[in-house]
């Protein structure tokens, strides 16, 4: 009685230390405030807490379009990239318990049984008396015991960094599942605006055709000559040839967004449609949460803690180890009916320790390795802080010159629209060549076809802004953009 009370207060004594430095984040500078276009920003900085933690909503649900959602909800079930991060958690969680293990002891059950037959021809142990045949019987049922003091906190340590790696592989998953659902979107939307650009080319092709058959009843009736007819039809083959060529385009982003929702390329198809008309408003303050809640930011921060918890492992080497050595207890004896008599009870008892005297630099380089990681995680945290704010400035102006780019080139796609059908009438009513029709025509597809791409770019750009805030911001603090 008296060993298991001195086992145990050694036992609390050796765990009541923690090798290696606790883990504090480093601080990070933010920016006061945000630059934007404006002469009169409206975009605040705001300070918080972070919240890297908060479920996150289905932020494309902002966008009102049922083709997306059911496209997003697909992705989250099939997409192949989402479904190897997730295994990835099974994977770190399997390995904190793992090492989460190591703090208790390891207990095995065994028994033992033999017969023996024991020669007569071996050497004599005694000249007097000759060497029998004889058989044994031995019966050893036994518990076994093996432990290792955690004095140091070795073992803590090394639960700590698993710990922090397995929450890394949850916001890793985060990530890539923010990165998939955004990516999906892009590129959906993008679908949508070559769509729009092949309606576009489509009603050109109909008024150039149109045109083209005006000119040659022109040319048959001797008002207008060859060259006014080749040059329309050039127009129209050209219009035919961009539109092919969208066309081709739109297939190959068709097949990425098969895989992305995990359908082979050849058996999906994606009905026609048209970009949406809603584009979330652009938020009025920016608080500094939702830079922490990026789950790549909250992945760079728990490697930091995991690498910060490998020096205290990495420093608990150059200390003894204490084991308790394989302990048992249990009987033995020759005859199943006297195996748990009181003289049949054997045990065994012992405690071990180990020191390196020497190993040619192997502990110190150990304990480099370990201090050079965390120093790099610490930098990649950093870096990716920094990303994080570039990513938002970008989306945020990007977002703000579309928005503003956009209400004047639908301004003059409305004038080149009315200054087209004066030329067509100028046209017919011989008041204009042919030159100034085509190129009256000419603008009015380019800017008709600008002005899609700049509604496509918009809502892209909307979704680059969702994914730098990681994942969408508060609706109630926003402020308008052009729809």
């Amino acid at each position: 009685m008296k060993s298991l009370v001195c086992l145990s207060l050694l036992t609390v004594s050796l765990c009541a230390c923690t090798i290696g430095p606790d883990y504090v984040r480093p601080e990070v500078t933010a920016p006061k405030d945000w630059k934007t276009i404006s002469q009169n920003p409206q975009i605040e900085w705001q300070t918080a807490q972070p919240k890297d933690w908060a479920p996150k909503p289905k932020w494309w649900e902002l966008y009102e379009d049922t083709t997306l959602n059911t496209l997003e909800e697909e992705c989250l079930k099939n997409n192949q990239t989402l479904i190897i991060a997730l295994a990835k958690i099974d994977q770190a969680n399997a390995g904190l318990k793992t090492r989460s293990a190591a703090q208790l002891p390891v207990v095995q059950f065994g028994a033992l049984a033999t017969d023996t037959k024991i020669s007569a021809d071996r050497p004599l142990t005694s000249y007097s008396s000759p060497n029998q045949t004889t058989t044994q019987y031995d019966l050893k049922p036994f518990v076994a015991v093996s432990y290792e003091f955690d004095w140091l906190g070795k073992i803590r340590r090394d639960v700590e960094a698993a710990r922090a790696s397995a929450d890394q592989a949850q916001t890793d998953f985060e990530n890539v599942k923010l990165i998939m659902t955004a990516q999906l979107a892009q590129l959906y939307f993008l679908i949508r605006q070559t769509e729009e650009e092949i309606r576009i080319l489509q009603t050109i092709t109909q008024l150039q055709s149109k045109s083209l058959n005006f000119i040659k009843k022109r040319h048959a009736n001797g008002l207008a000559n060859q060259s006014e007819v080749d040059l329309q039809n050039s127009a129209l083959q050209v219009t035919l040839a961009q539109m092919e060529i969208l066309k081709g385009q739109r297939n190959v982003q068709e097949n990425s967004l098969a895989s992305m929702v995990g359908v082979p390329a050849p058996s999906f198809r994606l009905a026609e449609g048209t970009l949406p008309k809603k584009i979330p408003d652009i938020p009025k303050v920016i608080p500094s949460s939702l830079l922490e809640r990026r789950p790549d930011i909250a992945s760079a921060e728990r490697a930091m803690a995991a690498a910060n918890a490998q020096i205290g492992v990495a420093k608990a080497a150059y200390y003894p180890s204490l084991l308790l050595a394989p302990s048992y207890a249990g009987y033995e004896a020759t005859t199943a009916g006297n195996l748990f008599l009181i003289p049949q009870l054997i045990w065994s008892i012992g405690l071990s320790a180990t020191q390196t005297l020497f190993d040619g630099g192997r502990l110190e380089g150990g304990v480099n390795l370990a201090k050079a990681s965390y120093t790099s995680s610490v930098a990649s945290y950093r870096q990716t802080i920094l990303s994080a704010f570039e990513e938002t400035q970008n989306a945020l102006g990007n977002l703000e010159q579309l928005s503003k780019a956009r209400v004047n080139e639908e301004e003059a796609l409305q004038s080149q629209n009315r200054a087209l059908k004066i030329s067509n009438l100028r046209y017919e009513a011989g008041l204009d060549n042919i030159n100034i029709k085509l190129l009256t025509e000419q603008n009015q597809l380019n800017i008709a076809r600008t002005a899609a791409q700049f509604k496509g770019s918009q809502l892209i750009s909307s979704v680059g802004l969702i994914k730098a805030m990681g994942g969408g911001w508060d609706p109630q603090s926003t402020s308008k953009t052009p729809n």
